[in-house]
């Protein structure tokens, strides 16, 4: 009898839920639809565009010019900057600016750009 009664409230439940989303309670619904589907539209649309070509030696040598092993900082900033096309600001930090730069990493889980 108690299965019986769970189940009953499982399925009252389940079927309120379908007709809360099926029912648009505020007059924007069909707005919010629209414009997240306008927003993936143009996230799909960047990701066909090409990323804009960036000086990577330039940029590189700004990033690396206080390193204290300035060879290894270029070739690794190098790297980051073909892949990612972008090199944070400044000499350390600012990664926030590059989230593709600051999720690099190497076989060693270690972090890949300076």
């Amino acid at each position: 009898m108690m299965k019986l009664f769970s189940v009953f409230i499982i399925a009252t439940l389940l079927l309120m839920q379908a007709l809360a989303e099926a029912s648009p309670i505020n007059n924007n619904a069909g707005e919010s639809l629209s414009h997240s589907v306008d927003e993936e539209n143009a996230v799909v649309a960047l990701h066909k565009k090409h990323l804009p070509k960036i000086n990577c030696n330039y940029a590189c040598s700004r990033r690396c010019k206080k390193a204290y092993k300035k060879k290894r900082c270029k070739r690794a900033c190098n790297a980051c900057c073909m892949r990612c096309h972008c090199v944070p600001p400044g000499t350390y930090g600012h990664k926030n600016v590059c989230p593709c730069y600051a999720r690099l990493r190497t076989h060693g889980n270690k972090l890949k750009c300076p």
